[in-house]
């Protein structure tokens, strides 16, 4: 029986306009073509007419040039990189709420904390918050050790990454703002 074989995942970037229904329509993109987004995340840049949507996908089952081509097609889509194709850091985060109702589990959980990039953040009676920021392999490998203890709740950020060195993604475009306070979208002629 064959093995498995792991996937690559790759992240893509895409700077767009800080506006209500961009998330949507970049979201939209995917549903379409009936394709699953392994981990999402959206947060504004230092300018504030700019966000950017940091998306995971299946490298397998999605080219991820042809994905960034169709995203940058989008009205408000300023810039698109694949960011998983260069140097780059990459960082998820996982607050984990488990079992430390006796002195073996807490003992268990101080331990892997001191192994991993990871930290108690609340201490109850009967459980604790564990937090760990780190790449998506080592917070998967983190969550299946404290499985044995008793996880009680996940909540995950999702992937954020960066070009590393001078790799920059950013944007010089401003958004033209008429007399009524109303801005108009992305104008592009060549893609």
């Amino acid at each position: 029986m064959n093995a498995p074989q792991s996937s690559k995942k790759h992240i893509i970037a895409a700077l767009v306009e800080n506006k209500p229904g961009v998330l949507n329509r970049v979201v939209s993109l995917f549903r379409r073509r009936n394709f699953n987004v392994d981990s999402l995340t959206v947060g504004r840049t230092h300018k504030a007419h700019i966000s950017r949507v940091t998306m995971v996908i299946d490298g397998a089952r999605l080219n991820p040039r042809q994905m960034a081509a169709n995203l940058y097609k989008l009205v408000n889509v300023v810039d698109v990189k694949v960011i998983s194709e260069g140097l780059h850091v990459e960082r998820d985060l996982a607050l984990v709420k488990v079992r430390t109702d006796d002195v073996e589990s807490y003992n268990t959980v101080a331990e892997l904390c001191e192994r991993y990039p990871a930290r108690i953040i609340d201490m109850g009676p009967e459980v604790a918050i564990v937090e760990i920021t780190a790449r998506t392999e080592l917070v998967e490998e983190f969550i299946e050790k404290l499985k044995p203890v008793g996880i009680i709740e996940i909540v995950r950020t999702g992937v954020i990454a960066m070009g590393r060195g001078k790799r920059i993604q950013d944007t010089e475009y401003e958004p033209q703002v008429f007399e009524n306070g109303q801005t108009a979208t992305v104008e592009r002629f060549s893609v």
